[in-house]
């Protein structure tokens, strides 16, 4: 069984990282509008990343360390720009995730099986440095 952690571009150019273990469900429910809560409250949404995983822990352990990217860390993993995003982990000071694990307890997220869409240009501005 695959685990899915995925990005969402939702109104007025935010983001939303989640992970699942069914992601065509997920997916229609976030546009449905039958999840509570933030995508709801942002909708439209639509799917601009996904990766597939072995496990819900990997899974879940891409979701926590993607969400405490930058912007512009995120946009480059939209587009799959590896270079990008590894020249912006070398910038930034201290851990890469909110919750303070190191590079070497994370789980490496890698282009695996994305499913990859542009951003539009909107969610371009506002990058972070």
């Amino acid at each position: 069984m695959s685990f899915w952690a995925y990005m969402l571009h939702c109104r007025g150019g935010v983001f939303y990282v989640g992970h699942t273990d069914n992601l065509d469900v997920r997916m229609g429910q976030h546009q449905s509008g039958l999840l509570p809560g933030f995508t709801r409250k942002y909708a439209p949404v639509r799917l601009v990343w996904s990766q597939d995983f072995p496990s819900r822990i990997e899974a879940l352990e891409a979701e926590r360390r993607i969400k405490g990217w930058s912007r512009a860390k995120k946009l480059a993993l939209i587009r799959g720009d590896w270079a990008m995003i590894s020249n912006l982990a070398k910038n930034k000071n201290g851990p890469s995730t909110s919750s303070g694990r190191t590079a070497e307890s994370e789980v490496p997220v890698e282009p695996v099986r994305a499913e990859c869409v542009e951003a539009p240009a909107s969610s371009a501005q506002g990058l972070e440095k």
